[in-house]
């Protein structure tokens, strides 16, 4: 039997409320039948504050499904309760941090969540109140834009995308434009990762209902408005157009922005999809350089629009939880019931295959879109998802890469409900159809693995211009099969004696206004129930 673990936002809220004593009086009662068998001195109690039982919780969580779970101490020596922040949801995040620090990776000498732009934080775990499930949903609550250093200096701060329909884009702001006042404060060059310029520019666009800015158009003239934060539908196609470069070539261009849930994605993929079958593109560029992940679901269905016809059926990829899972001996997914949408029965994921032969996934064809070969930018703030979109068609079709090194996360997460937080840590890694996986440090395009061009983004143009850099590499390489571009197409952001800002600059700064972003893959898609 086949149960979807997709849910929706709605859904959740309704069974919050149903399972909440659940999680502390069942779940930690388990937890601590099963730690009378431990040597811990210490088992958690039951007695308690609600956020003493959260924190019991996440442990406890980690400890069962935690892909890297065999590196954890015991809750003597891990001692969840001793974590502080100033709000809960920072306490919890202090503990989360924590856990990720454990399991170390051999070839890095490094955990294997070590984030090199905030060390000490986890690269992949966290914790939230919900709103990464409420966006990748298709519901989005901010002001619809995102700001970006550019990579030739300290000081000069762009708009790098804009969510169609947003605030943002009903005031008229487009990609590249530069920002030179938010909220009548016109001195926030870049001073670090956790400097108070960037954090106020942080503070600012994401943790606000209202900005105020000036910006400066592409013609040099200024523009101020005024923006308050509301709900939008997400689309997350953010831009899509077809090229026709000469001599039979036509190359289809595609901005995907973030793999929200099937519903919302799938028909924005398939009218990009048509329109470019339509024009018989004969090349395609995937555009990813902010898409930081989201359903895998979405990323298989993108996989099978891009796959040529003739790989349909054979596999994908292979996922491969931890022994606990596979071996059956968890006891506290028992808890995490949720309601299937379609059949509205109850299940939970304790119910689950995790076997490796469970969860083989196969090419299966979407549409009649046919190329054999494909482009991805990416840029490090390409995350999770995306990855696995990438890994998986690079066996079976003519895969180039331009850009800079991916974020490097072939792992991803299922949601855990405690209270009325979620917890999301890593529970399994995906390898592709020739056991290709392992990208822990990213897929840096021009090294022998991700053949293609190494360079950085591009921020001073808007998408779809062909003379923007990196897509300029692809329509040359179309063109003339290299990857050479004219002068002035580049001359700004290629230019490094003008340079204030290093690249390992560009991209920390790059990551530290993306801390509130949503970074993963969650695993939504159909699991085969334990026979």
């Amino acid at each position: 039997m086949i149960i979807n673990l997709a849910i929706t936002s709605q859904l959740k809220r309704m069974k919050k409320t149903i399972y909440l004593l659940i999680i502390f009086s069942t779940g930690l009662a388990v937890s601590c039948k099963k730690s009378s068998k431990s040597p811990d001195p210490i088992a958690p109690s039951k007695v308690g504050s609600t956020l003493d039982l959260i924190k019991d919780s996440v442990y406890l969580y980690a400890k069962e499904d935690y892909y890297w779970y065999d590196a954890l101490p015991t809750y003597a020596q891990f001692n969840p309760r001793s974590f502080t922040g100033t709000a809960d949801i920072d306490a919890l995040n202090n503990e989360v941090n924590a856990i990720s620090q454990y399991k170390i990776n051999p070839q890095t000498k490094l955990p294997y969540e070590y984030y090199a732009s905030a060390p000490g934080e986890a690269k992949y775990s966290f914790i939230d109140n919900g709103e990464a499930s409420t966006a990748l949903n298709g519901v989005k609550g901010d002001f619809g834009f995102a700001p970006i250093y550019i990579n030739i200096t300290t000081t000069d701060l762009r708009v790098k995308y804009v969510y169609p329909g947003s605030p943002a884009d009903l005031a008229g702001i487009k990609r590249g434009y530069r920002i030179t006042a938010i909220n009548n404060n016109t001195n926030f060059s870049y001073d670090g990762s956790t400097g108070p310029n960037v954090q106020f520019v942080i503070n600012a666009y994401s943790n606000s209902n209202t900005i105020t800015m000036t910006l400066v158009k592409f013609d040099g003239t200024s523009m101020n408005v005024s923006l308050n934060a509301t709900n939008y539908a997400v689309n997350p196609v953010l831009y899509s157009k077809v090229y026709d470069e000469g001599n039979g070539h036509k190359v289809g261009y595609i901005v995907f922005n973030s793999f929200t849930s099937d519903a919302v994605a799938d028909p924005r993929l398939n009218t990009a999809f048509n329109d470019f079958s339509a024009n018989g593109v004969t090349d395609l560029v995937v555009d990813l350089r902010y898409n930081g992940g989201g359903y895998v679901s979405t990323a298989e269905y993108l996989a099978n629009l891009i796959v040529p016809a003739a790989k349909s059926g054979t596999l994908m990829y292979n996922t491969y939880f931890n022994d606990v899972l596979t071996n059956n001996k968890e006891s506290l997914l028992a808890n995490q019931v949720r309601v299937d949408p379609t059949t509205h029965q109850s299940y939970n994921y304790a119910q689950f295959d995790y076997s490796v032969a469970g969860n083989a996934v196969k090419f299966s064809k979407v549409g009649s879109f046919n190329v054999s070969r494909v482009f991805f930018i990416i840029t490090g703030s390409t995350a999770s998802a995306s990855e696995l979109t990438i890994n998986n068609l690079i066996p079976v079709m003519d895969v180039k890469f331009i850009g800079s090194t991916s974020y490097g996360k072939p792992v991803g997460f299922f949601d855990v409900d405690i209270n009325k937080y979620q917890l999301y840590i890593p529970e399994f890694e995906t390898k592709n159809s020739a056991n290709q996986g392992g990208y822990y440090t990213g897929m840096t395009p021009g090294s022998s693995a991700y053949p293609g061009i190494q360079d950085l983004d591009d921020v001073t143009k808007e998408f779809g211009d062909p003379s923007e850099k990196l897509l300029a590499y692809a329509l040359n390489y179309v063109k003339t099969g290299t990857y050479t571009v004219p002068t002035q197409g580049v001359a700004s952001t290629n230019n490094i004696g003008l340079r204030s800002f290093s690249i390992s600059q560009a991209n920390s700064a790059a990551r530290a206004l993306e801390k509130n972003q949503f970074s993963g893959m969650i695993f939504n898609k159909p699991l085969k129930k334990r026979k």
